[in-house]
């Protein structure tokens, strides 16, 4: 007599970090494609490295990150002089006695088919405590351009990047060509969804119609030169409305909503609606974020970055600027002089909106679910696109 048990559920390893918003936001977006694709052939997992296994002090650095991003100069040079292959191996090499209980520890205690990495500091410490036998471990890279050395490790089967300067730079560090592919940077699927209909999308926002609408973003926290952006594009006499988006921040919320303004504004906190925002939207003003950019590629809206964090984010603006969808306006007047270009221009805009669209990988995080299925065999292998 035979029984027929239902095959086993596969079991994925996602290692990320609350430093940033970006690298939750990545895991989440590839945790979101791997259930549109496979449903419940595949129970996946996400452990902060940092808060829930780290010795101390380093459990402390999730809470610690966005006050040490608040010195933006010493952020810089401490990313740039770890930076390099050489010292990232000496950083992995210095700091394996002090972590190596704690990388064993995540193993044995979330055993998986396959692991994947969106952190740089999670790849090194997994891949050695990993040990000679071990399930598939696949990176994947959320940073755009200025990528650190510590993504990339050769012991990793695959590297999946989201740009080719990022792929360069993992050849440079002594990845392998079959090693490293481009899929972009995965974003949830409600950011890769067509364009749509501005003028209904307005409407049912309760934006104003015919005319441009700047969106500006100050990131989850409010943060970068949001309020004197702002007070600079209203007191400019442009013929356009302005969409404000404070996320967390309720004093500037509410200083805001306070403000007489001598055009149409909207004043938001913390949205959920954020990509049809930026299908309603015409521009957007926003800090150099990989997650930002990619979601405003994916819609098509035109950028100008405002603020950086240096190091990793210093290529983000090399690369929209040089591709040609946005400029890097650091001052608000600077802000003021690109939007009145635009306007007085349209067909720059249309050439921006353009570059966007073809910069954008929307189907990012599918690719990736796809590659996830392939290496538990869940579907067959397709051949690499070059």
């Amino acid at each position: 007599m035979s029984h027929n048990h239902p095959p086993r559920r596969l079991d994925i390893l996602i290692l990320f970090s609350d430093t940033g918003g970006g690298h939750r936001s990545a895991a989440e977006a590839i945790i979101e494609a791997v259930q549109l694709k496979f449903g419940d052939q595949v129970t996946t997992r996400m452990v902060d490295i940092f808060k829930d296994y780290a010795p101390p002090p380093l459990n402390y650095l999730p809470e610690l990150y966005p006050k040490m991003v608040l010195i933006p100069r010493a952020w810089g040079w401490g990313y740039y002089l770890s930076n390099g292959r050489r010292r990232s191996r000496a950083i992995i090499e210095g700091s394996w006695p002090y972590v190596r209980r704690a990388a064993r520890d995540l193993l044995n205690q979330n055993p998986s088919d396959l692991i994947v990495s969106v952190h740089p500091i999670a790849t090194a410490g997994a891949v050695r405590a990993m040990g000679s036998r071990h399930p598939p471990f696949i990176t994947v890279v959320t940073d755009l351009v200025t990528t650190h050395a510590l993504w990339y490790n050769r012991k990793c089967d695959l590297c999946l990047v989201p740009t080719p300067a990022a792929r360069q730079r993992a050849l440079k560090y002594g990845l392998k060509e079959e090693q490293v592919q481009v899929v972009g940077l995965p974003v949830v699927n409600r950011f890769c969804q067509p364009a749509g209909d501005k003028h209904s999308l307005r409407q049912r926002l309760g934006w104003p119609q015919g005319m441009t609408t700047v969106l500006l973003v100050g990131g989850g926290e409010g943060m970068g030169p949001f309020e004197k952006t702002a007070l600079a594009i209203a007191q400019a006499g442009l013929p356009i409305s302005l969409i404000l988006v404070c996320g967390r921040n309720q004093k500037l919320k509410s200083r805001l909503e306070n403000q007489s303004w001598p055009l149409p504004v909207k004043v938001y906190g913390f949205v959920q609606e954020m990509p049809n925002f930026m299908r309603a939207a015409d521009i957007l003003v926003t800090k150099a974020g990989p997650g930002t950019i990619s979601e405003a590629l994916n819609a098509g809206l035109p950028m100008v970055l405002n603020s950086h964090l240096p190091g990793q984010e210093d290529g983000n603006i090399s690369y929209v600027v040089s591709e040609g969808a946005g400029l890097w306006a650091p001052e608000p007047e600077q802000t003021v002089a690109v939007l009145r270009s635009w306007l007085e221009r349209p067909e720059l805009l249309a050439a921006a909106a353009s570059a966007c669209r073809r910069l954008a990988h929307p189907d990012a995080a599918m690719k990736i679910a796809d590659i996830l299925g392939e290496k538990l065999h869940l579907i067959t292998p397709r051949p690499v696109a070059e």
